[in-house]
């Protein structure tokens, strides 16, 4: 295991725009140090968060185009009528999953047209630049939770450059597990009340809980040590353990943030003030971002830096 060498992978270079750490500053990793950090790169987080927008505006369009798209009645859906037969015959959990998920009791996007076409393109840009789009952001939030200045988009590229390979995979195991963890809990959630089926789904639940806070970690290392994915995985779920409570607080600041942000999105709807709808979308994912990585850097650090740096 090695640092990454190269430009902006320097542990402490202050030679960069922006504030770094002020002398003699008390830089401790605690709560009162988040939101100084926070205020001082308020904008360039703002700034970033244009840049992240990348990752959920293809997802948004796909979700315009599935509801507002040509659509097909569901009997005529092509694997409707043979779902809901299986289903009449002998119910189980993988019909009840598939009738849900492809070809439930509503309206579809119609075959044959743009719909599917627009919704397939951009799931597959989403899928294949996701773990890059991941690592550009994540280097930046490093430097940031560091106090080092940054340069918005030439770090992103660089980034990116330096983890082409490693960035693609990283991405499309994500993607995966993601999907295969919805999946099963979509699957367990409709099965029938079994002793079984409970203990698989609570599993289902502890599992995406332990991978969310294992993401924590993964580009970040990814981005920062010439490490093989299988260790990076690996070290992610024993920082998700030894970090819990920071990993917890940052959880927690996510979580609070989104119910203010809805909160905020509720009130405003009611006195019929739209425009504020698209307010979280300019600072979440950036802030959301500062936040598990202001959680999790110190752990990285202790763990893998400074025992290299004391001998």
């Amino acid at each position: 295991m090695a640092l990454k060498n190269g430009k902006g992978f320097r542990l402490f270079d202050q030679n960069r725009d922006g504030p770094g750490v002020e002398k003699g500053e008390d830089t401790t990793p605690n709560i009162k140090y988040f939101f100084k950090l926070w205020g001082r790169k308020f904008w360039k987080l703002i700034s970033l968060n244009l840049v992240m927008l990348v990752q959920i505006i293809p997802l948004l369009i796909c979700l315009y185009v599935y509801l507002a798209g040509p659509k097909t009645a569901a009997q005529y859906y092509p694997l409707s009528l043979p779902l809901i037969g299986a289903q009449t015959a002998q119910p189980t959990s993988v019909g009840m999953t598939l009738l849900t998920m492809f070809s439930g009791l509503y309206h579809i996007p119609a075959y044959n047209t743009y719909a599917w076409w627009v919704i397939g393109i951009l799931a597959a840009f989403h899928v294949i630049t996701y773990g890059w789009q991941m690592c550009g952001c994540t280097y930046i939030l490093r430097n940031l939770v560091r106090g080092d200045g940054v340069f918005i988009l030439s770090d992103f590229f660089y980034a990116i450059k330096k983890n082409l390979k490693q960035g693609f995979f990283m991405g499309l195991i994500d993607c995966a597990v993601v999907f295969a963890l919805v999946f099963d809990f979509l699957y367990f959630l409709s099965a029938p009340a079994t002793g079984w089926n409970n203990f698989m789904y609570v599993l289902i639940i502890a599992l995406f809980i332990i991978w969310m806070f294992m993401r924590f970690y993964l580009y970040l290392m990814l981005v920062t040590f010439d490490m093989k994915i299988g260790k990076i995985l690996k070290n992610a779920l024993i920082f998700t353990a030894l970090g819990v409570k920071r990993n917890l607080m940052g959880a927690l600041g996510i979580v609070l943030m989104a119910l203010l942000s809805a909160a905020l999105i509720v009130l405003c709807v009611s006195i019929r003030i739209y425009a504020v709808i698209i307010l979280p979308f300019m600072f979440f994912l950036a802030f959301a971002g500062f936040m598990y990585t202001y959680a999790a850097w110190p752990v990285v650090k202790k763990y893998m830096i400074d025992p290299v740096q004391s001998k």
